[in-house]
């Protein structure tokens, strides 16, 4: 008689069976090597994670760099820069594609490299020779010495803060070439030459005339050059008045601490500027870097008007947030390795102070913000029963949804939960790292002996709602899922407010065409 245990009945479609072990040591599905790059792309900081160090992360991503089509690593370059607004992993893929195709390194890198501190995130990623070339080559310096130019004196002269290497450092490496005196002054100055002062912009001029009298008016210069020198509240609020929002939402506490916000309409200005839409939009701003403001803000006696402002500010960086009709359950993990850095162990003084749990109940409490009929259902080794009020802010409702969990993971258990109580569903949002290993993903082996617990649910959830999806945001710079992609689930990675757009347009979709991968590429290399 046959073995009924290996061979026994099977009713509905085949699910695929899992092919890969992932950190936790439970299985998983792998991600396509286009795929788990965009996933390290849009998730890593090159910082240790909770199951990963450091050189794992950058070891990964050298060989799947090398593995795509060079087509592909330039698109998700851009996609990481512009869509996700990361910083050291695109700067590390246009430095791999220096390489690769140097043609699509020419047409890419103003887009990617686009600031100074990528500039020289780009310079110090090629010289550490880790990518194969220690030297910048011809290329490499023709694009910086490109952006060098395309700056006027004043932009230049602000971005000239920074270290390891110093703007003063890249010049010194790529020969730039002045056009005019000021210019020529101005590198002089940088890189410590002689320079005839009437020459330098007069911009640096003023600056240069401020350290020899700080009561005069403060240039409009970036805060980092003034705060070595001797400054009162008077000069602080100068610098609060100038302060871009990005500086002004980092530095909420220094301003109160030097006496800003008692200055009669300081309040008011910096509550409006948090406020404005147009700012935010402009900064790029991740709405969880409005939760860092709002974390490091809490005991310093902030004004109430600023506080609202950081409520509102973040009311509008989730504003895309998809408007999805019907059933939507959002699924945060609060598990143990929820708790590290989101964006890494980056050492003293440069780790984030917000941990995946806080993004992920941020992204869980858009959700109920936006969804009409929405509900928050978080999980580590068991369901978290936390009481949510939508009419509640983002901020409040994450805040309270972080503060729960800590245990195990199984990432199929709010799903068993849904079947167990017949729940319909039209859209299901897990947000987690998918290092599900209490379940019964984490039996078996890499070989692919049978498919996960959780797509296993999932099969069940499909059959009494044929038309639901599942979305599975991952936070974390690992390449596998609980649940591969097909037409009716989405994996997307990333914690930027551009995920909600490719969730919208996922929820919207029918058939294939609507997946991350096909997102980045569709992205536009050739520039109008």
């Amino acid at each position: 008689m046959v073995n009924t245990t290996l061979f026994r009945t099977y009713s509905g479609a085949r699910l695929p069976g899992t092919d890969t072990i992932h950190e936790a040591g439970g299985n998983a599905y792998a991600f396509s090597a286009e795929h788990a790059l965009a996933q390290l792309a849009v998730t890593g900081c090159l910082g240790a994670t909770y199951y990963a160090t450091d050189e794992n992360q950058l070891e990964q991503t050298l060989a799947l760099a090398t593995k795509v089509d060079p087509v592909f690593l330039a698109k998700t370059a851009l996609y990481a820069r512009r869509e996700a607004h990361m910083k050291d992993m695109p700067a590390l893929l246009v430095a791999v594609l220096s390489l690769r195709d140097p043609t699509l390194f020419a047409k890419v890198f103003p887009r990617v490299v686009d600031n100074a501190r990528m500039v020289r995130t780009f310079v110090q990623i090629v010289r550490s020779g880790r990518i194969g070339r220690k030297s910048l080559g011809t290329r490499p310096k023709r694009a910086v010495r490109g952006w060098l130019d395309a700056q006027d004196d004043d932009e230049l002269f602000r971005a000239s803060i920074g270290e390891r290497p110093s703007l003063a450092d890249v010049v010194k490496m790529v020969h730039p070439k002045p056009l005019t005196p000021a210019r020529r002054a101005l590198y002089a100055y940088l890189i410590g030459r002689t320079y005839d002062a009437k020459d330098l912009p007069p911009l640096v001029r003023a600056f240069e005339q401020y350290k020899t009298d700080v009561t005069g008016e403060v240039p409009d210069v970036p805060y980092q050059l003034l705060t070595s020198l001797p400054l009162g509240t008077n000069e602080w609020v100068e610098i609060a008045k100038h302060a871009g929002w990005q500086v002004t939402r980092m530095n909420l506490a220094t301003f109160a601490r030097h006496g800003v916000f008692g200055v009669p309409g300081m309040p008011e200005l910096i509550a409006e500027r948090l406020r404005d839409r147009e700012a935010i939009a402009k900064s790029r701003v991740f709405p969880y870097q409005l939760l860092i403001a709002y974390v490091a803000t809490r005991g310093s006696d902030l004004p109430r008007v600023v506080v609202e402002a950081l409520h509102d500010a973040l009311e509008m960086a989730i504003a895309n947030v998809p408007r999805v009709e019907g059933r939507v359950w959002v699924l945060p993990d609060v598990s143990g390795s929820m708790q590290s850095p989101v964006t890494g162990d980056r050492g003293e003084g440069q780790t984030t102070a917000v941990r995946c749990v806080d993004v992920a109940a941020l992204i869980a409490a858009s959700f109920l913000r936006t969804a009409t009929h929405a509900r928050v259902l978080p999980f580590d080794d068991r369901l978290r029963d936390v009481v949510l009020e939508p009419r509640d802010t983002v901020l409040t409702n994450a805040t309270k949804l972080a503060a729960v969990g800590g245990g195990g993971t199984s990432v199929s258990l709010p799903l068993a939960h849904l079947n167990e109580k017949r729940e319909h569903a039209d859209l299901v949002v897990y947000v987690s790292d998918n290092q599900s290993w209490v379940d019964a993903s984490a039996r078996g082996s890499a070989s692919g002996h049978g498919a996960s617990a959780t797509m296993t649910e999932w099969a069940k959830l499909k059959a009494r709602c044929p038309r639901a999806k599942l979305v599975c945001i991952d936070l974390q710079p690992y390449a596998h899922t609980q649940a591969p992609d097909r037409d009716d689930v989405l994996n997307v990675g990333g914690f930027s407010d551009r995920v909600f757009d490719v969730i919208a347009a996922f929820a919207q979709a029918r058939g294939e065409g609507a997946g991350w991968v096909d997102v980045i590429q569709r992205m536009e290399i050739e520039t109008a």
